[in-house]
């Protein structure tokens, strides 16, 4: 059933305009997705319900948009360059490339940390893990593959520098941050927050969208006392249930998970993981991290620049610790779709596909439709007044019940249907999505009505 869901949602992406396999043409190019008219406005409401739960609506928050092309320096200091690498190993028989230590948690079960390549190979060869591919344990050593993706800057490539896509946006934050504090009022604890796109040579990329080499994070840098970071940790955790919550993931299918020591990155003291059920089990879906003071020493150390915050009322001047939480849109996107599709049957063998996505994040919230052609006019007028106000749709192709189906697949909240009856009643008649109930609604009267149901 697992494998079925996963395989439903891939299908219900590209038949109803959400998500398309990238430079499809041309026969693809593996793990590269375009998002469609629809998984576009999905992936911008997710992003901006973020950033008006998580920066907007707060005062001790700013947003920053940095550059992808960053000074390669910047990834000497921030330990990229060093210590962003994966065990690569290649099957002698079939040049299978996989992770070996992705196989081999796999194998046994359980997240696996603080493993050298060499106790990799070992454990792997002594497990007798065969190759995903044709069966046969016979490996290579594994080899460090830094995951970083690497172009050049430069008319010619013989003198051009070498440089990286970035791996995250945070390094844009903390090389930042100088001019943040000279060019804004804002005192600790204060956060930045920034979204936009990243890259990862991924050596085994896959489940749809869970992993790409292109995805799209929504990471906050908050600045704190050392004192603060224990409460301020534990209240960023808490905000984030809140706001998965707000979107329709149910509770039972996240879980959080703290780093063991061994584990932890070598900018971080402390880690928790949420993590969401999907069909192929428990992944990451973000992060929240402790990471001290680390970021802020390395680029003072690397540049010469002294990042640090003095106290308006003390004077006091110190290097302020980091509390990180770091989410992924695009894996956010597919939990959204998950958790939302249902297979509803219906009154004798009819069944119908429906996703119940919250009213903020839907990408259409109302639909507007005449019975017949005959009221396509009134029909149209209505739907122009609408839709400076809500994420409007109009349709007049098809039966009513296929326009319906229709809404459903992409998670339309609300239907609204103009037909003979609106002439002598002045009523349209609202259809919900979830429940299929019908009500009868005054037009004068519909914009309060629908304001109350989708804002």
């Amino acid at each position: 059933m697992s494998a079925k869901l996963m395989e439903d949602v891939m299908s219900l992406c590209k038949r109803r305009a959400f998500v398309y396999p990238g430079s499809e043409i041309y026969g693809g190019l593996a793990n590269t997705w375009d998002y469609g008219p629809y998984g576009v406005l999905l992936k911008k409401n997710i992003l901006d319900f973020w950033w008006k739960t998580f920066v907007q609506d707060r005062d001790d928050m700013v947003g920053i948009d940095s550059a992808i092309l960053m000074n390669p320096r910047v990834w000497e200091a921030s330990g990229h360059v060093a210590n962003f690498a994966d065990p690569l190993m290649d099957c002698k028989s079939c040049q299978e490339r996989v992770r070996g230590d992705k196989i081999l948690e796999e194998h046994l079960k359980t997240t696996i940390a603080g493993l050298s390549n060499a106790e990799i190979f070992a454990k792997v060869m002594d497990e007798k893990i065969p190759c995903p591919k044709c069966g046969k344990v016979n490996w290579t050593e594994p080899r460090a593959f830094n995951l970083m993706f690497k172009t050049y800057q430069g008319v010619v490539e013989d003198t051009a520098e070498q440089i990286y896509l970035r791996p995250e946006t945070a390094q844009g934050i903390f090389v930042n941050f100088k001019n943040i504090l000279d060019s804004t009022r804002m005192r600790l604890p204060f956060g930045v927050g920034q979204y936009g796109k990243s890259f990862r040579n991924e050596i085994t990329p896959g489940n749809f969208i869970f992993r790409t080499r292109e995805f799209e994070q929504m990471e906050i840098e908050y600045f704190v006392r050392p004192e603060e970071k224990e409460a301020l940790f534990d209240q960023w955790v808490a905000d984030y249930k809140t706001f998965f919550e707000k979107l329709g993931i149910p509770n039972d299918k996240l879980r959080l998970r703290f780093h063991e020591k061994d584990e932890l990155s070598h900018y971080s003291s402390k880690t928790v993981d949420f993590e969401y059920e999907f069909p192929f089990g428990w992944g990451e879906l973000m992060g929240i991290a402790d990471r001290g003071t680390f970021d802020l020493d390395q680029h003072t150390k690397f540049s010469g620049e002294k990042l640090q915050y003095r106290d308006p009322v003390t004077n006091e001047l110190f290097v302020p610790h980091v509390v990180e939480p770091a989410l992924g849109l695009t894996r956010t996107f597919l939990i959204t779709l998950l958790s939302a599709y249902e297979e509803q049957k219906l009154e004798g063998d009819e069944m119908r596909t429906v996703l119940h996505f919250a009213p903020q994040i839907a990408p259409v919230q109302v639909a507007v439709f005449p019975l017949q052609k005959q009221q396509s006019e009134e029909a149209t007028k209505l739907y122009k007044e609408l839709k400076p106000l809500f994420r409007a749709e109009y349709d007049e192709s098809g039966a009513i019940g296929k326009r319906y189906r229709r809404q459903d697949e992409i998670g339309t909240p609300l239907c609204v249907t103009m037909d003979f009856q609106t002439v002598e009643d002045g009523c349209v008649t609202v259809r919900e999505r979830d429940s299929m109930k019908q009500e009868r609604v005054k037009v004068e009267e519909l914009k309060t009505y629908l304001f109350s149901k989708l804002m």
